[in-house]
């Protein structure tokens, strides 16, 4: 999920001013937010392009937060970058939060076609949430519902923004009516987990694809209430691209589907855990991905 920094709408546009200012190429552009994630998913949707649909590509990944980006698409420094269906619906359209995954991707679809003539494609799979997360020695049923039941109270782990927003910790209190003792330690996002395998705390917030989520041993809890709203990735396109690479389209809905949560996590610890080249770890996840659908093809 986005956590970057506000940028001003002075700072945006110069940014932007910056990127626009050179006539471009017979080239397509793709670029990301300034995180991990996006970085990875930038690096795997320019490398299929480059070896799908025969064109060249430039990269401007690590671009910065949300607005930027979404700026840089609408005024056509990039022709596309990966986007989360939440973070669209209420920071780039202001419109009120939804829980029903599909009815929030048919409501950013629609507006964004009709307001900026971007087209969203069909989602690589994975929602990027909140997690709430604990040790495996603390967990029953594995759903939030029964650890509201169980009686425990939770010592809270939370980052600054999940204990202020609206659909964060109180909120969460409320809908499940959790038990827990005294207020939550506020830390780093990347603190959380350590204090959680420390035993400082026993539940903490984080991001369903974290990738130290793939090696901690730690169990996600079921959102079994659907509290949090749902943060379905997707690439999003300028249309005016798509009409001028026509293979464009079914290059990039080969990566629809490809990701679950769990295969995001691993990802994302490849390059934070590990400290694996992005290209190495996107050009591996490409390669499998063509073995899966050859297998799929022969049977």
């Amino acid at each position: 999920m986005d956590r970057t920094r506000t940028l001003t709408s002075a700072s945006i546009l110069v940014v932007v001013s910056i990127l626009t200012g050179c006539a471009r190429p017979e080239k397509i552009v793709v670029g990301s937010k300034n995180f991990t994630e996006q970085l990875v998913l930038g690096e795997i949707l320019a490398q299929q392009i480059e070896r799908k649909a025969g064109v060249q590509v430039e990269r401007r990944l690590n671009l910065g937060g949300t607005m930027l980006a979404q700026q840089a698409l609408v005024a056509g420094a990039i022709d596309l970058y990966p986007e989360y269906t939440g973070t669209a619906l209420t920071a780039i359209l202001k419109l009120p939060p939804e829980k029903d995954p599909g009815a929030v991707f048919k409501r950013v679809h629609d507006e964004y076609v009709k307001r900026y003539q971007l087209e969203w494609l069909t989602p690589f799979g994975f929602n990027n949430t909140f997690a709430m997360v604990v040790r495996k020695a603390d967990v029953g049923a594995g759903t939030l519902s029964a650890a509201a039941a169980s009686g425990k109270l939770w010592r809270m782990g939370v980052g600054y923004e999940f204990f202020q927003r609206p659909d964060g910790y109180q909120g969460l209190v409320r809908a499940y009516r959790l038990k827990t003792t005294g207020t939550p330690v506020t830390m780093d996002l990347g603190l959380l987990y350590t204090a959680l395998g420390g035993g400082q705390v026993d539940m903490v917030a984080g991001n369903s694809t974290d990738g130290v989520l793939s090696v901690i041993d730690g169990v996600t809890l079921t959102d079994d209430r659907k509290y949090f709203p749902p943060y379905q990735c997707a690439t999003v396109v300028r249309r005016e691209t798509l009409a001028r690479y026509p293979q464009l389209s079914g290059v990039l809905q080969e990566l629809s589907g490809s990701l679950s949560e769990g295969k995001m996590q691993r990802l994302n610890y490849q390059v934070d855990g590990e400290h694996r080249p992005l290209r190495d770890v996107a050009a591996d996840f490409l390669v499998e991905l063509d073995k899966q659908g050859s297998t799929l093809r022969h049977q």
